[in-house]
């Protein structure tokens, strides 16, 4: 579906507050945080100390401005981590951290024009342009929000952006192999963070080994968590799926080894055929 309005009802919102918000945030995640203004938003990662990918979330402030604090629109089953996390680096900072799901709900309007009476905060997705507005609200301010969320999913997956859970293990996957550095999700010019040092050293010396690409099925389309193989070498998986569309994590090497020997990947029983580019 081209257009539409969705709830996320797999997403929730951390409240943070104070005047050091912004600072507090902007020493532990991928992107810069200090020019962020209301109505605006980055897609952001919190990673180990060893570069894996944690959670990743979109920081937008707060409406009275990003000196009174900052909402994340985040994978709402990790809430509770998240805020333990993020809790666990405050020490001394003066900010409030809590969960704000109950009072305020996600939605994305992507193909239409976001309601002139909506009063909420709205932002484009950082990610993508073609993936619209994303909403924050009260449940009631988006009630005009009917489109079943499967078809923002097929949105996504056809634009080649991919989701944490499906796409990618949280706590097993690097920047890089989630795409965030295609996704705008990373600055690279920013000061230190925890996993900074593997993320730098990937891109710099461009020795990323695996990519969650765009794929075509020709054939039936296999189901999420497929293998998808070069011969008998296992070289990745099969994540979202819509319709002859999906998203897969793969060995970019082994890509490239296919190509060379014309053997095709196959998942399931469908071949594919395989986008190496940023998603659209």
């Amino acid at each position: 579906m081209d257009k539409g309005a969705s709830i996320l009802a797999d997403r929730g919102i951390v409240k943070i507050s104070g005047a050091e918000t912004l600072d507090f945030l902007h020493r532990l995640v991928t992107n810069s945080l200090l020019d962020l203004k209301p109505g605006e938003a980055r897609y952001a990662a919190l990673l180990s100390g060893q570069g894996k990918l944690l959670y990743d979330f979109f920081v937008t402030p707060l409406p009275e401005g990003p000196q009174a604090g900052c909402l994340l629109d985040c994978l709402r089953e990790q809430i509770p981590d998240l805020v333990k996390k993020l809790n666990l680096h405050k020490l001394r900072a003066p900010v409030t951290i809590e969960d704000a799901s109950e009072s305020l709900a996600v939605a994305a309007v992507w193909g239409i024009p976001v309601p002139a009476d909506f009063s909420g905060i709205a932002f484009a997705d950082p990610r993508a342009e073609a993936l619209g507005t994303r909403l924050i609200a009260p449940p009631e301010a988006l009630a005009f929000a009917t489109t079943p969320q499967i078809y923002y999913e097929e949105h996504r997956t056809a634009l080649g952006v991919p989701k944490g859970g499906i796409d990618f293990a949280y706590g097993d996957t690097f920047v890089h192999d989630a795409d965030l550095d295609w996704l705008n999700g990373v600055d690279f010019k920013k000061g230190c963070y925890p996993g900074q040092e593997v993320v730098a050293r990937v891109h710099f010396r461009k020795s990323a080994r695996k990519r969650i690409l765009k794929v075509r099925f020709d054939g039936p389309p296999p189901a999420p968590g497929a293998e998808v193989k070069m011969g008998d070498i296992n070289i990745g998986r099969i994540g979202s799926v819509a319709g002859a569309t999906g998203l897969a994590m793969l060995r970019l090497d082994r890509i490239e080894d296919a190509k060379a020997a014309g053997t095709p990947l196959i998942a399931g029983t469908a071949a594919l055929d395989v986008t190496p580019a940023p998603p659209q």
